[in-house]
């Protein structure tokens, strides 16, 4: 049986990457591997929710980045994974490139992320993960919508 040593999850907080989370830890466990939990940050996000806008006294970007590692660290303790690692990564790139990039860096031989449909091809993976694994020099793990 194939197992990983080291396993990267992705997740933009939403309900497919908290399932991705929930699988990645499953496999991790079933592996006795590392875990690694991925937030990407862009650095002129055009769309993100009203709770993520910093206050007119706080830098927006140590804003973002405290707010994400919360959500990172609060991901942890649900999937029953407190020991794996939280990264939080600004990036001038695509997600896409920053989730392949982190892997490589970190050394990850499992890549984990959740789909979001779109349209066309993005339709039925989601176009973030559908590119991630054109990027991955490692397996990449596509886990379904949670409808």
């Amino acid at each position: 049986m194939l197992t990983y040593s080291n396993i990267l999850v992705a997740t933009d907080f939403s309900p497919n990457g908290e399932n991705a989370a929930r699988r990645a830890a499953e496999i991790a466990r079933g592996s006795e591997a590392s875990l690694v939990l991925l937030h990407v940050i862009d650095y002129f996000p055009e769309d993100i929710p009203i709770e993520v806008v910093a206050p007119e006294d706080r830098d927006p970007a140590e804003y973002l980045e405290a707010y994400a590692r919360d959500k990172l660290i609060e991901l942890t303790r649900e999937i029953g994974y407190e020991d794996a690692e939280a990264l939080v990564n600004f990036s001038t790139h695509s997600a896409r490139h920053e989730i392949a990039h982190v892997a490589r860096q970190q050394g990850a031989d499992l890549i984990v992320v959740g789909n979001h449909g779109q349209r066309g091809v993005a339709e039925h993976v989601g176009s973030t993960a559908a590119a991630v694994t054109h990027d991955a020099k490692c397996d990449v793990l596509i886990v379904r919508n949670v409808d």
